[in-house]
């Protein structure tokens, strides 16, 4: 392999990033605008730069256009379940239930926009949290701007060791990890106490996003509290099951809210009344009288299935070996660029094993939520068709963007553009590269929408890099998925989950102008604190 490692190929390979990040953050462009632009040039750059041919550009973008379709999968069914309650007026009763569980206003905008959605991140990931928090936040009186912004902070701790850990499998799986070494063990740990880091971070920013210094101070204890759990819960659990680690510290926590909402801090109404994140202006629909004998329960119905059929399936080892040996993907062969950067033949690409994706878990429970409402009398005559048609409806506008994104990405990674994006950044910065470790995995976390895809396009990378510059591999690796994790906050397949839901799709621009100082931020300080920690250790 002989492509060039220099500031103008990797001036190039920044190009599509940088037009992409200026199209929606200064000129507000939506991500189905932006999108194309970024794959065009992505494709000028590969061709005229990096020497690739039209068969190699042909074959990443059939490998792109196979991953969006796993990915618009869950797109339309985590939709399909957000519909299914929103035609029974679900959202209403569980709004109006936790509210009265909750009368603190920032207590309900934590549970609304953290630790909920940490509950869903636990068993589904793949953007589902900020789809169902979007709406609900919307429903409590949030702006839908902040609305989409909050889930997407409030979920993102959990992308590495949430979906029962599927982005940490897939970084053991790139880096060479075997479950239960040492390595395996401290590279989980580094990851944990980094993911931590982050996780306080996100207590603190809804705190100050609701009414800056004084909500800060009324939710301190509960950000704590909540972080300890969370945070502490998921360390200690990466030493003993890293399927689980994420998961069951999200559901305590999500007990432990209302046990703290009837604490004397937080049992009482509370609120900031000029709250920036809030529509003072907003009255709440009580006119619809047709949900008032559902319960708080029966509303979280189809969430409840999900979480059973979720668990049982993933973590019964029978039944997920038995139901994981159905699995398809696409051959595809060798490719090279002139400069030899080669792309291996794959004979089954991207293997998608439909029983145990998140797709059909959400399918089965929309089904099962809908046919509960209806015959509880929740959906009406003509709501089932409702459901589907507003659903597809609004599926097709993300895909255009989830398409051009995941494209673009193949092709960034196929023609070497990501390889030279990396190491060019590695051979500049020697020991210094530790800072922007976790920057490089946020990095790849928006260019592929996953922490998953970024821990496999740059594991290897980052565990080869540690090793050229006699860094601490573990903590490397676990800046890395941290970094992923922080990066889902960025990624416009989620942000586009959320505006879809909110109804606010075209403002994805103004959503990342509005949450990228904190993530790069945040990302920066895991890169500082390990670069010390490597310092001084």
């Amino acid at each position: 392999m002989n492509v060039p490692i220099n500031l103008f190929m990797w001036s190039m390979a920044c190009l599509p990033i940088v037009v992409l990040l200026v199209l929606m953050i200064k000129f507000q462009w939506g991500a189905t605008e932006a999108a194309p632009i970024g794959l065009l040039i992505t494709v000028f750059t590969g061709l005229a730069f990096y020497k690739a041919d039209i068969k190699l550009l042909a074959s990443e973008s059939a490998k792109g256009i196979w991953s969006a379709l796993v990915v618009l999968i869950i797109v339309w069914t985590a939709i399909l379940l957000y519909e299914v309650a929103n035609e029974a007026k679900a959202f209403l009763v569980i709004r109006n239930g936790m509210q009265k569980l909750l009368p603190n206003e920032l207590l309900l905008v934590i549970a609304m926009g953290w630790v909920f959605e940490s509950f869903l991140q636990g068993i589904t990931g793949f953007g589902v949290a900020v789809a169902v928090g979007a709406p609900l936040l919307v429903g409590i009186g949030v702006l839908p701007l902040w609305a989409v912004i909050i889930p997407l902070i409030g979920h993102a701790w959990g992308n590495t060791f949430g979906t029962l850990a599927v982005a940490w499998d897939a970084l053991t799986m790139s880096a060479g990890l075997e479950p239960g070494t040492e390595l395996y063990l401290q590279t989980a740990l580094w990851a944990a106490i980094f993911i931590w880091v982050w996780n306080v971070i996100t207590g603190l920013a809804i705190c100050w996003f609701y009414g800056k210094g004084k909500a800060l101070k009324k939710g301190l204890p509960a950000v704590l509290i909540i972080s300890l759990i969370q945070g502490g819960g998921q360390l200690i659990l990466t030493q003993i099951n890293t399927t689980i680690a994420c998961f069951i510290p999200a559901c305590i926590s999500l007990v432990v809210l209302f046990v703290l909402g009837r604490t004397k801090i937080y049992k009482d109404k509370w609120s900031v009344e000029d709250s920036r994140i809030m529509n003072r202006e907003f009255t709440e629909d009580n006119s619809d009288k047709s949900t008032q004998n559902m319960s708080l329960v029966q509303a979280f119905f189809p969430y409840a299935i999900l979480t059973v059929i979720t668990l049982v399936v993933l973590l019964i080892a029978p039944i997920k070996a038995f139901l994981g040996q159905f699995s398809f993907g696409l051959a595809f062969p060798e490719t090279s660029t002139a400069y030899g950067f080669v792309n291996e033949a794959s004979a089954s690409f991207s293997p998608l094993s439909p029983f145990t994706h998140a797709s059909m878990f959400l399918l089965i429970a929309s089904l099962v939520g809908l046919l509960y409402f209806r015959k509880h009398g929740w959906i009406k005559v003509g709501g089932c068709r409702a459901v589907f048609v507003q659903s597809i409806q609004k599926t097709v506008p993300s895909g255009i963007a989830v398409i051009g994104f995941i494209i673009m990405s193949k092709i960034m990674g196929g023609t070497g553009q990501t390889m030279v994006l990396a190491n060019g950044i590695a051979n500049v910065l020697g020991t210094g590269y530790a800072v922007l470790a976790p920057v490089v995995g946020m990095l790849g976390a928006f260019m592929t929408s996953s922490n998953m895809a970024s821990n496999i396009l740059f594991g290897e990378f980052q565990i080869t890099t540690a090793n050229l510059l006699g860094l601490k591999t573990a903590a490397i690796l676990g800046a890395q998925t941290a970094g992923g994790a922080i990066g889902n906050t960025i990624c416009p397949g989620n942000i586009i989950l959320g505006t879809t839901t909110a109804k606010i799709l075209g403002k994805e621009g103004l959503v990342l102008k509005k949450i990228m100082p904190i993530t790069l931020s945040a990302a920066i300080l895991v890169g500082i604190i390990l670069f010390f920690t490597i310092i001084f250790a």
